[in-house]
């Protein structure tokens, strides 16, 4: 690990080439949170982001479905995949070596899923990662960033590509991290919620619907068209926990007491100490507020990945089970503190038929009580029409290795 004298905790030129480096390096990711598509797993992860749609957690219902069985959630892949990455080499291992961005802050900017197969029950997948780009961009509160983009590539059991999930993660140092979070138009403030506050919050939950198996034909849709709206919140620490049984650890791999020790000690970055001096996971910046002020953030807050999945609740429960949800792309523009609600809005933007292929355009974007929008975000939805049902698209490549090859020549 580098020191403050050779760039510990700064960018230099020598971190983007060390980073540029690993470009196309096949990493192999942690044991996955889930290795089979199972109705507990697809209820506890659907239940995390307050999502109990039956086409992920029944498998009668399921049954009855054009897919013929259960469904995992579109986002599920982010606990599931046994690593496809080959042995390193010599070379790579040198290269993969300590972390160009030590000491630097690291917040998920980005996330954009593309989605060819769904995962039914009973299914495996495996999961194929790399770093596919960097790029040296300015702050605008002066000084560099590194923008680390990854691209997480998944098949089925039969080998066929499932999903492509990229990822662009922001690393700054730590004084631009403190500017970014202080530097709001808006002042941040946590009063506490008023009755009529609650009570607006519970009547969006109340008046939640979903399509369902009623198809949501391509025809009826108009440019306009609003998505009923999502609420997610006040946002609290049980809501984490809760969400961390069905997603899994993530980062800090999993297992506690003597099996953390042994992650540990090969990496004792991830364990930094408490203010008891008690090694730790890095995570709980999210559920520690202490931890997230020694950062420079003014509050703990969510998980991108949590707005993702709202994201996709509001979604699929627009769209019916007859439809293809293909595309989702978010920008993970400010923090969503605890304490905060989140509302989930959708529009209509543009309807696209080509090739029998019927595309339905949709901004959909989160938006917090102070009036920010948090996570913009696009979607495309493939709808049915009343004499043709939605066909699965193909996807760019047909294996994991030429995935990799395009994935790698997308970012080049």
């Amino acid at each position: 690990m580098s020191t403050d004298a050779d760039g510990y905790g700064t960018l230099t030129d020598a971190s983007f080439e060390r980073s540029r480096r690993r470009i196309g390096i096949p990493l192999r990711t942690p044991p996955p949170h889930v290795t089979e598509v199972h109705a507990d797993a697809t209820r506890h992860f659907a239940w995390g982001y307050g999502d109990d749609n039956p086409l992920f957690c029944d498998p009668e219902y399921g049954k009855n479905t054009r897919w013929g069985a259960l469904v995992a959630p579109p986002n599920f892949t982010y606990c599931m995949g046994d690593s496809a990455a080959p042995p390193l080499t010599a070379e790579q291992k040198q290269e993969l070596k300590g972390d160009p961005f030590a000491g630097l802050g690291s917040y998920q900017a980005v996330m954009e899923f593309e989605y060819y197969r769904p995962l039914l029950a009973g299914e495996r997948c495996q999961v194929l990662r790399t770093q596919v780009g960097v790029q040296d961009k300015a702050s605008r509160f002066g000084g560099r960033t590194a923008h680390v983009l990854h691209s997480y590539l998944y098949t089925n059991g039969h080998g066929q590509v499932v999903t492509v999930r990229r990822g662009t993660w922001i690393n700054a140092e730590r004084h631009t991290s403190r500017e970014r979070s202080s530097s709001s138009g808006t002042p941040l403030t946590f009063e506490p919620y008023t009755a009529e506050q609650l009570a607006e919050i519970d009547a969006i939950y109340d008046a939640e619907t979903r399509r369902g198996a009623q198809p949501r034909y391509f025809e009826d849709v108009q440019v306009g068209d609003e998505i009923q709206p999502r609420v997610k919140g006040p946002l609290t620490i049980t809501d984490l926990v809760v969400w961390h049984i069905g997603w899994g650890m993530q980062l800090t791999p999993p297992g506690a007491f003597g099996m953390a020790r042994k992650v540990r000690k090969k990496a004792p970055g991830l364990y930094p100490p408490n203010q008891r001096n008690i090694p730790d996971t890095v995570q709980r910046l999210h559920w520690e507020p202490e931890r997230a002020k020694e950062l420079g953030i003014p509050m703990n807050y969510d998980y991108g990945g949590m707005r993702e999945t709202w994201l996709t609740h509001a979604l699929t429960d627009w769209m019916g089970d007859d439809a293809w949800l293909l595309r989702l792309r978010c920008e993970h523009r400010k923090f969503n503190y605890i304490g905060d609600t989140t509302w989930v809005r959708g529009t209509v933007t543009d309807k696209v038929s080509e090739g029998g292929r019927n595309e339905v355009h949709i901004a959909i974007s989160c938006w917090n009580q102070r009036g920010e929008e948090t996570t913009p975000g696009t979607a495309v939805v493939l709808l049915p029409t009343r004499d043709r049902a939605v066909s699965l698209p193909e996807p760019p490549a047909d294996n994991l290795e030429e995935l990799l090859t395009a994935e790698i020549a997308r970012f080049a």
